[in-house]
């Protein structure tokens, strides 16, 4: 499915399943097959909206709006077309920024739940938060947040379903690293806490134990920032916690969302 944002950019989603509504979204430069598993578990129980950001995925390629901010508006004009006055989202990654982008623009009013998945909300560390990504200070930016970009980010295999479903859509397209380079620092400049700070709604974050990009206690102090926060540090895991540990991760998503 197709949709046209108020600046003429062409996003992709998926809507499938029927009931109370999820929103779904990837990390930085991945595409939205790689939640296959979750999709297929949660359309059985809910309406599952599994969204390619825009420059991500299948979505338009654009120059345009290389910003976390433009990413919240995003999400807040596909509820609108859709017509969505509730929803409980799910991030990996840079998906779990636009979150927090969006509720930094929006609020929580319209979120029942949220699940971060393996984000830092400060990911340039100093004295008040050393869980930032990799080495990253503001005396080695940008250096450092290049360093990324040569990074493992699994520690287990992505399940195969999902691997070979991602190849395919992917179809040989390359990310455009260059060009997204906006988009990246801007996502590592961001500090998330205050906006995390208001938040009323549950919130479960979800930390890789074994993370290539950070310490897997991010998880456990982002939680104590909010009213209704909870963490859960995943063993065995990197980055892509949802496709390495896809069993595990499943139980515990559908545990929070119907508890």
């Amino acid at each position: 499915m197709q949709f046209i944002t108020s600046d003429d950019v062409r996003l992709e989603y998926d809507d499938v399943g029927q009931g109370e509504p999820i929103l779904i979204m990837t990390g930085y430069a991945g595409y939205k097959e790689i939640w296959r598993s979750q999709v297929e578990l949660l359309s059985q129980h809910y309406r599952v909206i599994n969204l390619d950001r825009r420059n991500h995925g299948r979505s338009e390629t654009t120059t345009k709006g290389l910003r976390m901010s433009r990413q919240g508006k995003d999400v807040a004009e596909l509820l609108d077309y859709l017509k969505i006055n509730k929803i409980s989202m799910m991030g990996n990654s840079m998906g779990a920024a636009t979150i927090w982008a969006y509720c930094s623009l929006y609020g929580d009013d319209r979120i029942n739940k949220i699940i971060s998945v393996d984000q830092s909300p400060k990911m340039i560390s100093d004295e008040t938060w050393p869980y930032g990504l990799l080495d990253l200070n503001w005396n080695n930016f940008p250096e450092e947040a290049e360093q990324m970009y040569h990074v493992h980010t699994t520690y287990r295999n992505i399940d195969d379903e999902t691997y070979k479903l991602v190849k395919t859509v992917q179809g040989g397209k390359k990310f455009d690293y260059e060009l997204n380079r906006p988009l990246l620092f801007d996502h590592a400049f961001q500090d998330w806490r205050d906006v995390i700070k208001t938040l009323k709604v549950p919130v479960l974050f979800l930390s890789g134990k074994e993370s290539p990009f950070w310490s897997s206690e991010h998880a456990t102090a982002s939680a104590k920032l909010c009213e209704n926060g909870k963490a859960i540090i995943v063993p065995d895991s990197g980055h892509i916690i949802m496709s390495e540990q896809q069993e595990l991760f499943n139980t515990i998503m559908m545990d929070f969302l119907q508890s």
